[in-house]
């Protein structure tokens, strides 16, 4: 599902109306109709008090066209035109003339308006400003806002909450509407996925409104959003006569002590993504733990006892997977500096190991193409710099994955993976992943899958997507205070039969996303 800007929504709804020979007020005709038909479906005529907030330009003329529908319906309905503006769109004055012609009289608010009183119970449609917004609503609409929250009733916002902006983040989050739910029209908005505003809608839903397919094909956009029907395709299934050799190496290389789990979990991970083969390089205090852990995996150690001191290995794996549980010895700093000077061999590139390269820059410029990063949003602001907001900080990865020719894994809630200019937005995951361990378990999971011939930006999309579904399964069992990373590997195998499965949830559903480490 592409995520679309502002921008080019607005030319969607050109194409539609040219190519379907109608008025834009017959377009908003019918988003209305699937507004209403959304709401009839659930609440099914209960004698529920609905309060209509409209603005005065589109996204208004939508709330308005709703309360006509929802009042022939017999709906007990109240209408309030936010008056925040001497300006007005033509829609909205059409479908305001219609109210008036049915003696539906809504009351005009302005900054010397008594607010409405608002039942607990009631239902408050949000539909005061929408994609448009550009500047921060006056003081008299945030302390509106502020009464909506007070009320406590369910707010459904039309398209997105009001007072969100679309490409930059709302200063003041008072100066937004907090939504139980939003019907995005066509497709989500990437603020919906971003940390400092996602939290202004608690759900989100995907409304049809019938723009126009071949424009919403055609058009290519910056972000993808991910989930089960994008992954699908890209799947390698097994072929009948291959076996482990075919299935690729991955090389784990990292530990120190005290940190092997890391190494274990992914390693295991790899494995379990995959890999017909695991090789684990580690100190030699790692030996031990984990032939006897995991018999699985072969292991090749340093010459040190407790870290890191040269990495040297005859074997040939296929990709290498670097920095779990490593360490910042000295000794360590420099084998990996030696290592990247002479390695040919994929990289995905984790923990200490990023801190090691965001305190030694010159380093990056030995990683090879398509190297896979995986940082938290720390490891991140080490490797790329202080960011003033969520967009900034897309920004920031977009121009650091070019100037170095990398995939970059953002970590989050909804974890964002950037290759040049564009990103791909996950959909899977719970907050029972933000503890130790689970990242260490996705760098395993983007190795295994390049072992066996992903590329790398395919990998990591996948292995993000696979990775949060794991987490989604396993967290069935656990509850989110008891998920851990042994448990998400655990759920691997389930999460790659899954994309086979029939969906339990509505592909359009919005979820809340993981938090890896």
């Amino acid at each position: 599902m592409k995520i679309f800007s502002a921008e080019q929504i607005y030319e969607a709804d050109k194409a539609t109306i040219k190519k379907n020979s109608i008025s834009s007020d017959q377009l908003m005709e019918g988003v209305a109709v699937q507004l209403f038909n959304w709401l009839h479906l659930r609440i099914q005529g209960a004698p529920v008090k609905i309060h209509l907030f409209c603005g005065i330009g589109n996204n208004g003329g939508d709330g308005i066209a709703l309360a006509r529908h929802l009042q022939e319906h017999g709906y007990n309905i109240a209408v309030y035109v936010v008056n925040y503006s001497k300006k007005r769109s033509d829609d909205f004055l059409v479908n305001l003339d219609r109210l008036k012609d049915r003696k539906i009289w809504p009351e005009f608010l302005d900054e010397s308006s008594v607010l409405p009183e608002i039942g607990r119970d009631d239902i408050i449609v949000d539909a005061i400003f929408g994609i448009g917004l550009n500047r921060a609503p006056d003081a008299w609409v945030v302390n509106l806002f502020e009464h909506i929250q007070k009320a406590q009733a369910f707010v459904l916002s039309v398209d997105i909450p009001s007072g969100l902006y679309t490409d930059k983040v709302q200063r003041d989050e008072k100066s937004v509407v907090k939504a139980n739910h939003t019907l995005s029209f066509q497709v989500p908005k990437l603020v919906f996925f971003l940390p400092e505003t996602g939290i202004f809608t608690e759900q989100w839903e995907v409304l049809e409104i019938g723009l126009d397919p071949e424009f919403l094909v055609n058009t290519e956009t910056d972000y993808e959003l991910i989930g089960k029907n994008e992954m699908l395709p890209v799947y390698i299934p097994r072929e009948k006569f291959s076996h482990k050799g075919t299935h690729g190496h991955g090389l784990i290389i990292g530990g120190s002590y005290g940190k092997m789990g890391a190494v274990h979990l992914a390693s295991k991970a790899c494995l379990h993504a995959g890999s017909g083969l695991v090789t684990a390089f580690v100190p030699k205090c790692g030996y031990t733990p984990l032939q006897t852990n995991f018999p699985e995996a072969m292991v090749l150690t340093d010459t040190d006892e407790n870290h890191i001191t040269k990495i040297d290995f005859t074997i040939d794996p296929t990709v290498i997977g670097i920095g779990v549980g490593l360490g910042k010895e000295a000794s360590t700093v420099k084998a990996l500096d030696e290592f990247l000077s002479a390695n040919k061999k994929p990289l995905v590139i984790d923990a200490d190991a990023l801190n090691i390269l965001s305190e030694n820059k010159e380093l990056l410029k030995k990683i090879p193409a398509q190297t896979v990063l995986t940082p938290h949003p720390k490891e991140l602001e080490r490797l790329i710099g202080k960011w003033k907001d969520d967009f900034d900080k897309l920004k920031k990865a977009k121009a650091f994955s070019k100037e170095y020719d990398c995939v970059l894994v953002i970590k989050g809630s909804h974890t964002i993976t950037i290759y040049d200019d564009k990103g791909y937005v996950n959909t899977t995951g719970n907050p029972g992943m933000g503890t130790g361990g689970t990242g260490d378990v996705l760098t395993g999971m983007i190795t295994g899958l390049i072992a066996q011939g992903y590329n790398p930006l395919n990998a990591a999309v996948f292995g993000v997507y696979l990775h949060g579904r794991a987490g989604d399964i396993a967290v069935e069992k656990t509850g989110y205070q008891a998920l851990t990373a042994s448990h998400v590997v655990d759920a691997i195998g389930l999460a790659f039969m899954d994309l086979f499965a029939q969906p339990k949830n509505r592909p359009d559903q919005g979820e809340s996303g993981a938090s890896p480490e």
